[in-house]
């Protein structure tokens, strides 16, 4: 029994890490390729600023991404949406064993 639940923490734990990972590198290629954008945009046509839809439109993205990996919002968790799904099928049971009787 004990090990099954270390082995159910450690996969959550890895399941996190691997959330962090994937929001850093999303961050990190972010600020390239923005960071690029702002580059080619001021070479190559300075009197015309576009570098900041692609920046903006990319940043909402991550902005969500963000709170979701930190979980800002608590009804977009895991945890959460265990509950519920429980909480359902609960509530499917009881619905058929309230229909049997």
């Amino acid at each position: 029994m004990e090990t099954n639940q270390e082995f159910k923490q450690y996969q959550k734990a890895s399941d996190r890490v691997k959330e962090l990972k994937g929001f850093y590198e999303h961050l990190a290629n972010y600020l390239l390729f923005n960071t690029g954008f702002l580059l080619v945009n001021l070479y190559f046509s300075p009197n015309q600023l576009w570098f900041f839809w692609p920046l903006l439109g990319w940043g909402i993205g991550l902005f969500f991404h963000g709170v979701k990996v930190f979980n800002f919002f608590p009804f977009i968790n895991k945890d959460w949406e265990e509950r519920k799904i429980k909480q359902f099928i609960e509530e499917e049971k009881n619905k058929n064993t309230t229909n049997q009787n």
